[in-house]
């Protein structure tokens, strides 16, 4: 149990993820989305089917008279590309201006409060952004695979968020104590007040170190169409491990402006 800080700033315990959990938090999601690709529990033990979440619901839309089964493939393709393309803003955004030496860091860090670009809007767009990801690709997996890692994902991805909340509250004290008043935990604001702090953002190097979310998007964008499941699942593997390979020989990069 982790004491944290609630939006209206009362007071409460919060379950928060463990420093563990945070140092390995990229292996815990990877695995998290391996499992619902792999699902293994539908040859094990007959536990659903083995076709896409995409295929499903367009299958299920059409069955249950919403829209024909022709509307209903592209309606689904362009919900999962809109999410994948949430996915980048929030990601590409919030690690320009974060730094990626924080955003890639094993160990939470604690600098000055962050109240620039995404960060007036919502206190965890790349958490968020994380989220819509994984949301995105999950049409690409069987439809209990795709349940499985997004249940999983959202409590894993909360405990995060708890657990980062309650250590930036006794590192920064009162100021951020202040900013989590002022600012919405997981639904942005439409407008924001905030005051800037003058950070500058570092694009080039927040695009390289998200090229994951990016290939994503490409690959749903325009891969989708050719309704090839197999093909949809090997492009996401090869923007996976191009990504791991770029964000590995990323320089460091500090989240105060150069």
């Amino acid at each position: 149990m982790v004491h944290s800080t609630s939006e209206n700033g009362s007071a409460e315990w919060s379950v928060g993820a463990s420093a563990i959990e945070f140092r390995l938090r990229m292996l815990i999601m990877t695995v998290i989305v391996m499992m619902g690709f792999w699902a293994p529990w539908i040859e094990t033990w007959g536990i659903g089917d083995r076709i896409s979440l995409l295929e499903w619901l367009a299958l299920e839309l059409g069955r249950l008279g919403v829209v024909r089964f022709t509307v209903a493939t592209p309606v689904v393709i362009v919900v999962s590309v809109l999410l994948a393309a949430m996915a980048v803003v929030l990601r590409v955004w919030g690690t320009a201006y974060l730094g990626t030496g924080t955003v890639n860091n094993a160990e939470m860090k604690a600098g000055a409060v962050m109240a620039d670009g995404p960060y007036c809007y919502v206190r965890n767009p790349l958490y968020l952004g994380s989220w819509c990801m994984l949301a995105a690709m999950a049409f690409v997996m069987p439809p209990t695979g795709a349940l499985f890692t997004m249940v999983l994902t959202t409590i894993f991805l909360l405990r995060l968020i708890l657990g980062e909340e309650a250590f930036l509250s006794v590192k920064l004290g009162e100021t951020y104590k202040a900013y989590l008043h002022a600012v919405p935990r997981l639904f942005p604001l439409l407008r924001s007040s905030l005051a800037r702090r003058g950070n500058k953002p570092h694009w080039l190097r927040a695009v390289l170190a998200e090229l994951n979310p990016i290939g994503v998007f490409v690959t749903l964008a325009f891969l989708s169409w050719h309704y090839d499941n197999w093909l949809l699942i090997k492009a996401l593997l090869v923007c996976f491990g191009v990504s791991l390979v770029v964000r590995a020989l990323l320089p460091g990069n500090a989240s105060s402006p150069d």
